[in-house]
């Protein structure tokens, strides 16, 4: 059933993708876009969970579309999907927590190392997480703190477990990581790394614990380990003058799946959205004369999971990094953010290169990022490809939606007019970029490094 279901999604959006080309050509219909998005955040593909059969189906139509465009196969590939081998981590129980032997309630983990975890606790009242001493156990007291910010800031070499307070913003950044705790994934044959358990309590619990400096504290944390594939899809539309570099247009395909009560994560937005952007880009700039360079379209996999097609991409890519002479992702486009100018998406990272004033120049609705103080440079699979020295931006339209890793992440929730506009507005920038000689550059202190 699951192999009749992929091979009627691949026939979809082949015929999708078979409309005549003088129609699709330089113009981004929403007709499209919501066809797109409607599958792929549709009920057929539940969410399309991070290396789950769900995603690999979401690829096999992205690859779909990329043939029936008529996009080749990437440099060194034999086909359209890439698909990665990885190990995953699962819970095969209820991990309990105690304290001189003694249970502590409800405990939630919320991120784990997959091993069960034995040691001394130790109180720490400060505010600074690279000053809490070496420990294998810490619970940190100070309210002042942003817990999770505080947990993320711990050094694993020095402390295994860190205990929160349960509070309100705790418990909604829970559910919205999809109702699950965040457990080690890796690629395959990789050699592990340090990672800080996460555990939070209620405030009598944390209370009650907090008192009892030096009592030994057991976590159990029934776990399996499997193997798991996720899935990138990527195509490749040829230049005419094979030493101009290449453009990356890409996005993230994969999204939160089912949660563990049943509800599922659509992600229309997150990033349904980015994924049909990349499918209609692929299809305006394929359907007019061959440019100058050449361009990669790519749909990324398990972006929710820790980013491992976009890192897999990094090791692997089908063209040499110093060619890619810049990557546009596209995450979260479906909706306008308020605080910018009517219909315009935001650059992350837009003051650290010419990329996005490049764009702006030739018509793109692009401006700053009025959140920097999020980090959204950081945390979108441009990341990988900037820390190697590409210059690489995600363009978004509201990256601060409410609706965010939420089940209200559907099709009915974008605004499928707004996204027309600004794929439609990226044409003849990118257009214009893959015939020019110039390429965008870093400006100084921008590039990023670990």
């Amino acid at each position: 059933m699951r192999t009749k279901t992929i091979l009627l999604a691949a026939t979809f959006a082949t015929a999708l993708a078979a409309a005549p080309a003088q129609a699709q050509a330089q113009t981004v219909r929403a007709e499209s876009v919501r066809g797109h998005v409607s599958y792929l955040a549709g009920e057929t593909l539940r969410g399309r969970g991070s290396a789950t059969p769900d995603e690999a189906m979401a690829a096999a139509y992205v690859a779909s579309v990329f043939r029936g465009i008529g996009l080749q196969t990437a440099p060194g590939m034999q086909g359209y999907t890439q698909p990665i081998d990885i190990v995953s981590t699962r819970l095969n129980g209820t991990p309990t927590l105690a304290a001189n032997g003694s249970p502590v309630a409800a405990p939630l983990l919320f991120a784990s190392s997959g091993e069960s975890i034995r040691g001394k606790l130790a109180v720490f009242a400060g505010t600074d997480p690279k000053q809490v001493p070496a420990a294998d156990v810490v619970i940190a007291t100070d309210k002042s703190v942003n817990p999770l910010a505080f947990a993320g800031g711990v050094d694993p070499a020095k402390t295994k477990l860190v205990i929160i307070r349960k509070t309100a913003a705790v418990t909604d950044y829970y559910a919205r990581i999809g109702g699950a705790p965040r457990l080690p994934r890796a690629f395959k044959d990789a050699p592990a790394r340090p990672r800080i358990t996460v555990v939070a309590l209620d405030d009598a619990a944390f209370d009650a614990l907090a008192a009892q400096d030096g009592a030994e504290v057991a976590l159990d944390v029934p776990v399996v380990v499997q193997p798991m594939v996720t899935t990138n899809a990527i195509g490749f539309l040829p230049g005419t003058d094979p030493k101009a570099g290449v453009l990356l247009i890409s996005a993230h395909l994969d999204h939160l799946g089912v949660r563990p009560d049943g509800q599922v994560m659509y992600g229309a937005n997150d990033d349904a959205s980015g994924t049909a952007a990349v499918l209609e880009l692929a299809a305006a700039l394929s359907a007019a004369k061959r440019m100058r360079r050449g361009i990669l379209f790519v749909a990324y996999g398990s972006e929710e999971a820790g980013g491992f097609g976009a890192r897999w991409f990094v090791d692997h890519p089908p063209v040499p990094l110093t060619d890619i002479v810049a990557n546009l992702e596209l995450e979260m486009i479906g909706a306008q953010d308020p605080k910018l100018p009517a219909g315009t998406m935001m650059m992350t990272g837009y003051e650290r290169s010419t990329f996005g004033e490049t764009l702006k120049a030739h018509g793109a609705l692009v401006t700053a990022d009025p959140y920097p103080e999020q980090n959204f440079f950081r945390r979108s699979d441009n990341y990988a490809l900037a820390l190697k020295g590409v210059v690489a931006h995600t363009v978004s339209g509201w990256a601060t939606i409410p609706s965010y890793h939420t089940p209200d992440d559907t099709v009915a929730n974008l605004d499928i007019p707004f996204m027309a506009r600004a794929i439609q507005s990226l044409v003849a920038p990118l257009r214009s970029l893959a015939n020019s000689d110039s390429r965008p550059e870093w400006k100084e202190g921008g590039k990023p490094s670990e």
